[in-house]
């Protein structure tokens, strides 16, 4: 019979959720007993759970708040815990209610709204960008001759990029705004459009562990984007000794005293503008693409260990362990179409990872055809080193070893390598 605390995680199962997520649940169930609310009757996820409870959708407060009473009444509940975005705001409402550990719902309901957020890094006086939340397209024209081309048009509460499109004129404007809106459309905690000044510089993520309103920045990844007009994640890479990281943090601890949150792990995207650093947003958790695990690997911080510790009351452990570098390419194909053939070759000691979430006879989009994210991606591979340069070289060199051939919609052929 265990004796350790117990966490209830809400989270969806799925393979998917297995290749990006599943280093999170193995890393919170070798020190907690999880109890597990989700959409979907879990699969891989059987070993590390204790109890279950499926509910249709865990974005309705109602569905997610009655699971969590009856798994309140079947175990001694230490906290509550996400990794997902959508579920932040529901999950620390459940907190609440269940008497638990968690951000005030109003620092997580700034989070997940890029509009509120922005007010407020105003008001404190962080380095943002320039903002504007509109609700139809004259609105949204009206706000660019205001800023300025270029524009970025992004819907005010999504993830993953999805919806944020940039616009270097009127008529991409118009094309920008309906992406935009479509996806907005999707929103719980906002269905605004924002227009904004363009970040012309690097862009990179700060994590950062906060304990009753002391924050730690524990690492700065650094991030490739492109697949213009969009901005889709390519690569990111994390280096222990990245001298970066005492240039951003008092930003990073300003962008989290202004939104109000207290406790958890942050995920804070910026860009460096003329060398310093400007505010994108605030993600209320663990950042997704595998930078947790990237983390682990350079210097021994285990983020999603320090997000289960403060949501049960206990401190983490955030002293590093190593000092290394780990990077992870993040593969697409070249067009969309038709997985035929997917094939990797070239093991090194160095290579962390290798993961598909595609198969021969899936689809692929690609956001220039109406696609995002989550319909792009074939899979990813994880690479280590000693420096964040070497990591990320090693990562473009072992996706050299890829072979991927997908069948476009015109019915061709197409081979990509290295892709």
């Amino acid at each position: 019979m265990s004796h350790s605390p117990v966490v209830l995680l809400v989270a969806p199962t799925g393979a998917e959720s297995e290749g990006y997520r599943g280093y999170c649940l193995r890393s919170v169930a070798a020190a907690y007993d999880v109890v597990l609310i989700t959409q979907e009757e879990p699969s891989w996820e059987v070993p590390y759970i204790r109890d279950c409870v499926v509910v249709p959708d865990p974005t309705d407060q109602t569905q997610l708040d009655q699971a969590g009473q009856a798994l309140a009444e079947r175990w001694n509940l230490a906290g509550a815990l996400t990794w997902t975005e959508w579920y932040l705001v529901p999950v620390a409402r459940l907190a609440h209610r269940l008497g638990l550990s968690a951000n005030p719902v109003e620092a997580v309901l700034a989070c997940r709204d890029k509009a509120a957020a922005r007010q407020l890094f105003d008001r404190h006086q962080v380095p943002s960008a320039i903002s504007c939340s509109v609700r139809s397209l004259g609105e949204a024209q009206a706000a660019a001759e205001q800023i300025g081309f270029p524009v970025v048009v992004k819907p005010a509460a999504h993830a993953a990029s999805v919806g944020v499109v940039r616009a270097d004129d009127a008529e991409q404007l118009t094309t920008a705004y309906r992406h935009a809106a479509e996806a907005a459309a999707q929103g719980k905690e906002s269905t605004d459009v924002l227009v904004e000044e363009y970040l012309d510089g690097p862009e990179i993520s700060v994590e950062c562990v906060t304990r009753h309103g002391s924050t730690t920045v524990v690492a700065v990844t650094r991030k490739t984007v492109g697949m213009a007009p969009h901005f889709e994640e390519l690569a990111h890479c994390v280096d222990a000794a990245d001298e970066l990281r005492e240039t951003v943090a008092p930003v990073a601890r300003a962008a989290i005293t202004a939104l109000g949150v207290t406790d958890g792990v942050s995920h804070i995207e910026m860009r460096l503008v003329d060398g310093r650093p400007r505010l994108i947003e605030v993600n209320g958790r663990l950042g997704g693409d595998m930078i947790g695990h990237l983390v682990r690997l350079a210097t021994g911080i285990d983020l999603t260990r320090a997000a289960a510790d403060i949501a049960c009351g206990r401190t983490p452990a955030l002293t590093p362990t190593r000092s290394s570098a780990a990077a992870v390419k993040l593969l697409y194909p070249t067009t969309s179409g038709t997985v035929t053939r997917l094939r990797f070759h070239g093991t090194q000691p160095w290579l962390d990872t290798v993961y598909f979430q595609r198969r021969p006879g899936d689809e692929v989009l690609l956001p220039a055809d109406g696609g995002d994210t989550f319909t792009a991606r074939i899979g990813y591979l994880v690479a280590t080193a000693s420096t964040g340069a070497q990591a990320g070289d090693r990562a473009e060199e072992a996706a050299r070893g890829l072979t991927v051939h997908v069948r476009p919609r015109t019915g061709t052929v197409r081979r990509e390598a290295g892709a």
